[in-house]
């Protein structure tokens, strides 16, 4: 008797600025399309979403794909303007975005102003009268 694995199943729960999706059972190399492609429909059917939740309280197992496709929508929502939540995350989801460094990366509050921020830091390019150390320009780092 061949046994299927178990599924994924997600609610999503709606209001005006923010979308919770609540997961149920596995998140893995078989299931991962389904999360991913919920976020993506709410994100293109929602331009401004200010919040996205995704609720852990009921996950299973999480694998290496489980972990590729919640970076993935970590880039979605950021190039979105939306910011991801992973809620109620449970022990294994905890020690896995820990051990492979990611626990602060898809946790942290986006940084307020860092576009301008950026262009105030860049230095601007040298005018005409302006002294400038020589580079080297040919193949061996001669001038």
């Amino acid at each position: 008797m061949t046994t299927l694995p178990p599924g994924l199943h997600l609610v999503t729960i709606d209001t005006q600025d923010t979308v919770r999706i609540e997961i149920t059972g596995d998140l893995d190399y078989q299931t991962v399309d389904l999360l991913l492609d919920e976020v993506t429909s709410q994100l293109d059917s929602r331009p401004g979403l200010k919040d996205l939740h995704l609720h852990f309280a009921e996950i299973g197992i999480i694998d290496s794909m489980g972990l590729s496709v919640l970076l993935m929508i970590h880039r979605r929502t950021a190039a979105a303007g939306t910011r991801l939540h992973l809620d109620d995350r449970p022990p294994n989801l905890n020690r896995l975005l820990d051990i492979t460094g990611t626990l602060e990366y898809l946790t942290a509050a986006p940084p307020t102003g860092a576009a301008t921020s950026q262009q105030h830091t860049e230095q601007a390019p040298p005018t005409a009268g302006t002294a400038q150390a020589a580079r080297p320009t040919g193949p061996d780092s001669t001038t």
